[in-house]
Order: C-alpha cells, then sequence, then structure tokens
C-alpha cells in the first residue's frame, strides 16, 4: 500500500517535471529577496486569482469533509483500505491533476496573495503538532515525556488531520505546478503528505517507521533547496543538521533501537556536525543546528499553553452556563 502510493507520487512529480517545459517562457519580475516569491505574475488578473483560491477552497473542503465522514461513520482502523481511503486518494489524484492544468492556463499559485512565510510556516506548524502527539509514545527530550496534559495530547491526536490536511493542501496550492528542481522536491513531499492524508484508520497511517520518513524527509527538502538558492556555502548546514537534530533528540526515540543503537546514531551525528563545520572553517558555526531544533520546542511549548488555555477558557464556560441553567430552575 505504501509502496504503491510513493511511486504513485513518484510519478504524479514526473509528469509535472515533464510538463514544466511548456511554462519556460511565462514572464516573472526579478527575485528582490528572501521574502520574495519569484514565481507569480507580474500582473495577475480576476481570473488567475479565481482559479487558484477556488481550486484551493474546493480541494480544502472536499478533504476536510473525508476526514470528518471517516471519523463519524467509519471509526474503526483496518489492516486493508476502507472505501473512503480510495475515494480520498482519487480525490487528491484529481486535484493535483487540477492544480497543474491551472497553472499551464493560469500560471498563479496561491502566492500571488499571501507570504510565502504562510506556506514555510505551515509545514512547520504540523511537524510541531506531530511532536506533541507523539509525546507520550516516544517523549520530547531523549525519550523523556515533556508535562504535557493528555487532554491537550489526546485533543491534538483526535483533530489533527483537519490542520495536517490544511497544511498540505496549502502548500500545494500556493506553488504553480513549475518543474524546478525545488518545485519537484516540495511537490514530491507534499504528495507524501497528501498520500498519508488519505490513509486515516488504516495501520499504514500508523506506522512509526514510516511516519518518521515522513518527519526526515524535510531534512532532505531543506537541505537541498538551500543548496539550490544559495550554494554549498550557503545556509544548508543549518537545516541539515537542525532537523536531524530533532530526530537524535526526539524522534529516534520513538523507533524501538537499542540503547547501542541511539549513542552510535547519536556520535555519527555529532561526527559529522564537526566534521563538515571544520571543513567550512567555522567551528563557531555548530551553533546554527540549535536554532531549528530550538524552534521547534519552543513552539511545541507555545501550543500546548494556547490549547491549555483554551480549553481551561472553555470549562470556565461551561460551568458557568451550567450554573445559570441551575439557578434558573
Amino acid at each position: 500500500m505504501l509502496v504503491a502510493g510513493v511511486v504513485a507520487s513518484a510519478v504524479l512529480t514526473g509528469l509535472i517535471w515533464l510538463l514544466g517545459e511548456r511554462l519556460h517562457d511565462v514572464v516573472l519580475l526579478p527575485d528582490q529577496g528572501a521574502s520574495w516569491y519569484y514565481w507569480k505574475l507580474p500582473e495577475p488578473t480576476v481570473w488567475t486569482r479565481l482559479s487558484a483560491w477556488a481550486g484551493y477552497a474546493a480541494h480544502q473542503i472536499v478533504f476536510w469533509w473525508l476526514i470528518h465522514y471517516a471519523q463519524t461513520r467509519v471509526r474503526r482502523y483496518s489492516t486493508g483500505l476502507h472505501p473512503i481511503n480510495v475515494v480520498a486518494l482519487a480525490v487528491n489524484a484529481g486535484f493535483i491533476a487540477l492544480h497543474t492544468l491551472q497553472t499551464h492556463l493560469f500560471y498563479d499559485g496561491l502566492a500571488q496573495d499571501v507570504s510565502i512565510y504562510s506556506s514555510q510556516g505551515s509545514v512547520i506548524l504540523l511537524l510541531v503538532v506531530v511532536l506533541i502527539m507523539e509525546n507520550r509514545r516516544r517523549g520530547l527530550f531523549l525519550g523523556r515525556p515533556a508535562p504535557i496534559k493528555r487532554e491537550i495530547v489526546d485533543f491534538a491526536r483526535r483533530y489533527h488531520g483537519y490542520l495536517f490536511s490544511w497544511a498540505a493542501v496549502y502548500t500545494f496550492w500556493y506553488h504553480p505546478a513549475e518543474s524546478t528542481p525545488g518545485h519537484l522536491i516540495g511537490f514530491f513531499y507534499m504528495f507524501l503528505l497528501l498520500l498519508q492524508g488519505s490513509l486515516f484508520l488504516t495501520r499504514a497511517h500508523t506506522n512509526r517507521y514510516w511516519t518518521v520518513a515522513l518527519e526526515l524527509a524535510v531534512v532532505v527538502h531543506g537541505t537541498l533547496v538551500a543548496v539550490m538558492t544559495s550554494g554549498p556555502d550557503g545556509l544548508w548546514p543549518m537545516f541539515l543538521f537542525g532537523f536531524l537534530g530533532v530526530f537524535v533528540i526526539t524522534q529516534m526515540h520513538g523507533l524501538g533501537l537499542s540503547r547501542a543503537a541511539r549513542w552510535v546514531l547519536t556520535g555519527c551525528y555529532a561526527t559529522a556536525l564537526l566534521a563538515v563545520y571544520a571543513l567550512r572553517g567555522d567551528l563557531a558555526g555548530t551553533n546554527e543546528a540549535v536554532r531549528i531544533p530550538a524552534i521547534e520546542y519552543l513552539l511545541v511549548g507555545v501550543l500546548a499553553l494556547l490549547a491549555w488555555g483554551a480549553g481551561r477558557l472553555w470549562s470556565l464556560r461551561a460551568g458557568a452556563a451550567a450554573g445559570r441553567g441551575t439557578s434558573t430552575r
């Protein structure tokens, strides 16, 4: 099931690559820096905007409805596919084809109207929520769980599908179906996330090796895109060792590895980190590797506090409403 899905994701990515030559004549504005998204029309129209937003909205609403249907009507895990999984896979494949067609007819994605940081932030948010969801099973720091309330983790586990589908669908429609190496790597990653989202209520969806592979895919994507955009002397080690740092600190502790295996992986990580920065003549730059883990763990704390505060307010409101109802009887 998973192998077939990964192959299908690769095939869909290959189709975008094959069709990409048709977009080479699109005239774009000069690059204006890190906060500028290059691949958008200089003069958008009502139709270019409407085609992107309507396609995104339809994809998002249908996917959310499928998740709701599965949670309220199916509600049981299976080793194979439920009929609703087949529908979800077909829906995602259909909207991938639609967005590719929309790109070739109108070009623009959602990037014309929203910040590039919203696309990047949506994926980071997804990764952070996974850390919260898995806190009880694998811990947050070297196998030790953070003091996050059970209600928060349970809430994240129950409703994460809506957030994750938004992150994947939004990011997919943010970009036109361009065939640059960076786009293709990103699309393949999004297709894997859409595949995961389509496999709800199956054993494949909770396979711990598969889910960690999805978390680690951001290492490949982030590192390669950094090399492509800033060259070998750029910030690619920050992405490589930053995301791998999260693996060493948290993710590998949910794979059932022996203590010896974890020490070996930690040693390999530290050796590679020091070697790369030594070759760059900048051992002091190893502090870059701390930035991404620090951001992710800080966001875990922020989201957990926000969720706790919202739950507390909801409980107080419900209690006040119950008190008013009692007093009127």
